[in-house]
């Protein structure tokens, strides 16, 4: 049985600017199309049904003091190569769940504290380039823009001893699907969207628009305000976190270097 690693584990080295080897055996054009990315993420792609034979097609390609992780689409047929590396002498893992499983991670990153006295806490999908947020104050919380894989939320607010009072999207999203509506329906709690994005939705929601202020927490409470911000959609909205933080759901994009 080969070793393996998980996503998560693949996301703290690639957030702690740790040097990566990876050698994805899926096919070419699947590599192409998308493949894992990383300032110190050194790939190789060969793919696996060339090495059932052996390894000889990739041997001057790897290094042989290095840990190697090998991917593939769903984790089967990288769990087997890595098992020819190890038997081969290399150090080599197997990517859990594979690239699927690499493209619904979501690691909570906090990004910093908040006038009020809570916390905001960022979750990067860096699969897939996706972000969203989460707001704790005093035993409260609320989520902006999640994502589909819903239950990663839930547990972490279990993890911070929060209740989810609110889930916003700050519009229609186009590049992910959105579990905010499951989100707020799983756990009893209101669902806020854009009206002028949803113009064709049939399910109840609430109106997210300026002049509208939610408050998270009672003793020390964050103060979440819409700013209409049309141009990725129609119906685009920033929301503004106690006057200092501003989520603008894909109208400003920003590069960030992750320090260790």
């Amino acid at each position: 049985m080969a070793e393996i690693i998980t996503a998560k584990e693949l996301a703290d080295k690639i957030i702690n600017n740790e040097e990566i080897f990876l050698l994805d055996v899926r096919n070419p054009e699947e590599f192409a199309k998308w493949n894992v990315a990383g300032k110190y993420v050194h790939n190789v792609n060969h793919p696996y049904f060339d090495l059932l034979d052996g390894l000889e097609p990739i041997k001057g390609k790897l290094p042989e003091n290095k840990e190697i992780i090998v991917i593939c689409a769903k984790g089967g047929s990288s769990e087997m190569v890595a098992e020819l590396l190890a038997k081969a002498g290399y150090h080599a893992r197997s990517l859990t769940g594979g690239m699927k499983a690499w493209s619904e991670h979501l690691q909570p990153v906090k990004i910093g504290d908040l006038p009020s006295g809570g916390e905001l806490y960022q979750f990067v999908r860096l699969g897939k380039g996706c972000l969203s947020y989460l707001i704790v104050s005093d035993g409260e919380a609320a989520i902006i823009d999640p994502a589909r894989m819903i239950n990663i939320y839930q547990d972490f607010a279990h993890e911070k001893q929060v209740k989810i009072k609110a889930v916003l999207d700050t519009h229609l999203h186009a590049d992910h699907i959105s579990g905010g509506r499951s989100l707020a329906e799983e756990i009893g709690t209101s669902y806020y969207l854009p009206s002028k994005d949803a113009e064709e939705v049939t399910y109840a929601y609430t109106a997210l628009e300026e002049g509208l202020t939610l408050k998270i927490g009672a003793a020390s409470v964050a103060a979440i305000d819409p700013v209409y911000s049309p141009g990725h959609t129609k119906g685009s909205t920033s929301i503004i976190v106690d006057d200092k933080y501003l989520m603008t759901g894909d109208i400003l994009f920003c590069q960030i270097h992750w320090q260790t």
